[in-house]
Parts: C-alpha cells; sequence; structure tokens
C-alpha cells in the first residue's frame, strides 16, 4: 500500500528531496484511491505547502511540532502506558515482528518510530497493513486531536491513518484531550518537566516473547491508556533510553 508510504515520508524531517517529489506523491495517492477525496484533498494541501514553504521553515516547524513536543512524539511507545519492562520488551518484540517480516530499516531509529512503523506496514499485503494501523489507531486519533488544536496542516497525515485505522474514541475521551493542556514548544519549564522521567535501559534477555500481530496490539494496548493527552502528564511514567545516533533526518 503505497499510500502508507506517501504518509511515512510527510512524517520524515522535511528535505529537498521530499519538496521536490510533491508531484510524484500526490500521484500516488490518486492513483492508488485508497484515501476518501477530502483526506486525499487535505493531504496534497499539506505536500503543498511543504513544498511551496522554505525549507528551514519547513524544518523548523517540524522540529517545534514533533521533536520538541511530547504529546506530539512520533515514537508510538510515548504514548503506552505500561511497567518499563513491558515497554523495553515491546521495543524488542517490534523489531521481531520486522525481521520476521523480512524488513530491515536502513536508519538508526527507534523501532517505534511512525514513518519506519509506516513503512513496514506498507511492505504488508492490504489486509495485513490496515490490521496493523487499526492497533495504533487510538494513538493516531489523539495525535490528530492535539494537531488540530494547533491548527497544523500535519493534521491531514492523522486524519487520515484514524480512517484507514476505524478508530474512534468516545465523546468523553476526546472531550479530555480537548481541554487537557499542552506546553508549546518555547515553554522551556513546562517542557521539562514533562519530560522529567524515570530511565529505563534495556537489559539482557529480553526477546524471550513470541512475536506478531497480536503481541503488538497488546503491547500497544497495555494498561489501555487511550491517548495522550486523556490525562495529565505528571512526570512519573517511564523513558526509554538506548544508545543511538540523533533522529533520523530523510
Amino acid at each position: 500500500m503505497r499510500t502508507l508510504k506517501v504518509l511515512s515520508a510527510l512524517l520524515t524531517y522535511p528535505s529537498e528531496e521530499l519538496k521536490v517529489a510533491a508531484a510524484d506523491l500526490k500521484s500516488i495517492l490518486a492513483k492508488e484511491a485508497v484515501l476518501p477525496e477530502r483526506h486525499r484533498a487535505a493531504i496534497c494541501a499539506l505536500i503543498d505547502d511543504i513544498a511551496a514553504r522554505d525549507l528551514f521553515d519547513a524544518q523548523e516547524r517540524f522540529i517545534l511540532l514533533f521533536d520538541r513536543t511530547r504529546s506530539l512524539s512520533l515514537h508510538l511507545f510515548e504514548h503506552v502506558h505500561g511497567e518499563s519492562r513491558d515497554r523495553g520488551q515491546a521495543m524488542v518484540d517490534l523489531i521481531k515482528l520486522y525481521e520476521d517480516g523480512g524488513y530491515s530499516p536502513t536508519t538508526t531509529e527507534l523501532p517505534d518510530f511512525l514513518p519506519l512503523f509506516l513503512e513496514y506496514a506498507a511492505t504488508r499485503a492490504p489486509a495485513e497493513a490496515l490490521e496493523l494501523i487499526g492497533q495504533t489507531g487510538h494513538v493516531f486519533a489523539a495525535l490528530r486531536e492535539r494537531l488540530a488544536k494547533r491548527k497544523s496542516p500535519y493534521e491531514a497525515v492523522f486524519a487520515a491513518l484514524v480512517a484507514l485505522s476505524k478508530a474512534k474514541l468516545d465523546e468523553a475521551a476526546l472531550a479530555a484531550l480537548r481541554e487537557e493542556p499542552d506546553p508549546e514548544p518555547d515553554d522551556l519549564e513546562a517542557l521539562d518537566a514533562a519530560w522529567e522521567d524515570e530511565e529505563v535501559t534495556f537489559g539482557p534477555g529480553a526477546a524471550k516473547n513470541a512475536c506478531g500481530v497480536d503481541s503488538l496490539a497488546s503491547k500497544l494496548r497495555q494498561a489501555r491508556r487511550p491517548a495522550p493527552g486523556t490525562e495529565s502528564v505528571q512526570g512519573t511514567g517511564p523513558r526509554t533510553v538506548v544508545t543511538t545516533s540523533p533522529a533520523h533526518r530523510a
């Protein structure tokens, strides 16, 4: 499903290559036509926005949204509750899922980096790809709400993912998301408080459990945190720390 590759590309750090590929990205969406017209139109508007925007301006916007705002993190497990050991195991299981599917990421990013996850889903048969997307639908719905509050054109990507996933939050959850404080990326004190977490490291022997689509679902839904923002960030959750190079820049 090449549409997922388009969505993956739009969630990577803006580059000149991405700007040049604007017409090709829109062509893929039109030819595959797996998204409703209104979602395709919104995504095309984002593609045009990135293509027309000064590159440094586009990059700065991306950094402020996704690199400096925890509630908009592009790492899936940042939005899922669970004990630290479970979170580490979820990372290992996701790596195994990729390996079992013959997918070898060429980046040093963490396996739960959303563009990587979407790239992997794009390599699967349509039914399996949609099943994978559906298991992360509650995260996509939350990110869509956050971006809608900021009136960001990136909302279009998550609206499309929600449409593919068929995920829905009840009205109470949506209301909570809309009311929840969302620190601005230039509010350094608020951001420090949001990121002040207990560190977690991956120990040996973590990859003992079997992995697969159902395993991924259980990891993502562990403790049923339905979405970031449905409860206040108190800085008590675990934070995964591994040794990697800086975030992948496409």
